[in-house]
């Protein structure tokens, strides 16, 4: 759908900013960058952690944080037609979802919900008075899979996908001879990643490739665990590489030859389709959303959560059958086009100008 008037339709993004780097910040981010100088589209940014003189101090981060928020809010939202509201579950619903939508009502504003946690059905389940009456509230609700359309259905509650979509100027395909064992796991470092699966299931690896490599991007409250579980398993050759921007990430993509993912709570990586976009074969644990992403043994290799055993040998068997592995990796290569930014504009568009009529 085009918008047939001179006048943009003005849409407000509220979300994480990169300064805690995560899917949501740079799903945000990449939608931002999408729409700069668009001839329809005139997108701002708020965000929903603003810093403050108190970055440093826990509480009162918490408490002047909020209310920059708020005061952010009240004095930008009426300035535009549609607020767009990046939003996961628990209690940062409460605090990063909930001020918004209040807002946006108040000045009789159309909002989005673009809900993104692969655990909704836990959400909705444990804040019965808060989840679903206020996710109603919203004009829309957009999740970025099929996966979250079909758990809003289990509820009644229509949702629309719109996928997340891949920077193919930075993550860009390279075709491999052959597949070393050079391994990348790049999710942040809570309890629902589990990134210590990947670092146990690298240990049965290396016992068979003794060159075995293992790159470990991401951050958070478990580093400090997993680099003493690392230690603790006496691994070799493995490297914490810590936070990265875009363009570092689209590199250590091009270091790595194989993807591991050992998540056991999901909807709908950025990281997998990265890993599509950048040529690397994909084994996973089939954690929430990701059997709608991977397809097993077509566009990559699937195996039950917390079978880190499985997961290694899953890992083995593309080393020991390149061609399987460059075959996966073809598939997976033609999946990536409908999560390319060509795709899924229009679905914004007619999202941001159906609102604003």
């Amino acid at each position: 759908m085009k918008n047939t008037n001179s006048k943009k339709v003005k849409v407000l993004i509220v979300a994480t900013s990169m300064r805690e780097i995560g899917g949501q910040s740079i799903q945000a981010k990449r939608l931002l960058d999408a729409f700069s100088g668009d001839a329809e589209i005139e997108m701002e940014f708020l965000p929903n952690n603003p810093e403050t003189v108190f970055q440093n101090i826990k509480y009162l981060r918490t408490i002047f944080g909020s209310f920059k928020f708020w005061w952010s809010l009240l004095t930008k939202i009426y300035k535009f037609e549609v607020v767009q509201v990046f939003s996961s579950g628990t209690t940062s619903y409460i605090i990063s979802t909930l001020p918004p939508l209040l807002a946006a009502k108040l000045y009789g504003r159309k909002v989005v919900l673009n809900y993104h946690s692969g655990e909704l059905s836990q959400h909705i389940e444990t804040w019965k008075r808060t989840a679903l009456p206020t996710m109603r509230r919203f004009d829309r609700i957009v999740v970025p899979s099929q996966f979250l359309v079909d758990v809003f259905a289990k509820y009644d509650q229509p949702a629309n996908a719109i996928f997340n979509f891949v920077d193919g100027a930075h993550f860009r395909f390279r075709e491999r001879e052959i597949f070393r064992p050079r391994f990348l796991s790049n999710r942040n470092f809570e309890a629902h990643y589990n990134v210590g699966d990947c670092l146990r299931a690298f240990q049965i690896i290396q016992k068979q490739f003794a060159q075995a490599a293992l790159f470990v991007a991401g951050s958070g409250s478990e580093e400090a665990k997993l680099k003493q579980l690392s230690e603790d398993l006496k691994l070799e050759n493995v490297e914490f590489v810590g936070k990265l921007s875009n363009a570092e990430m689209a590199r250590l993509y091009d270091r790595a030859d194989i993807y591991l993912n050992s998540s056991v709570v999901d909807n709908m990586p950025l990281s997998v389709i990265e890993a599509f976009s950048c040529g690397l074969p994909v084994v996973s644990y089939a954690a929430g959303g990701i059997p709608y992403l991977v397809e097993n043994e077509e566009t990559g290799l699937l195996v039950a959560p917390q079978d880190f055993e499985n997961l290694a040998r899953k890992a083995i068997f593309l080393l020991e059958n390149q061609e399987f592995a460059k075959k996966n990796v073809a598939k997976a290569r033609r999946e990536v086009v409908k999560y390319s930014w060509e795709n899924v504009r229009e679905q914004w568009l007619e999202l941001y100008t159906g609102l604003a009529e």
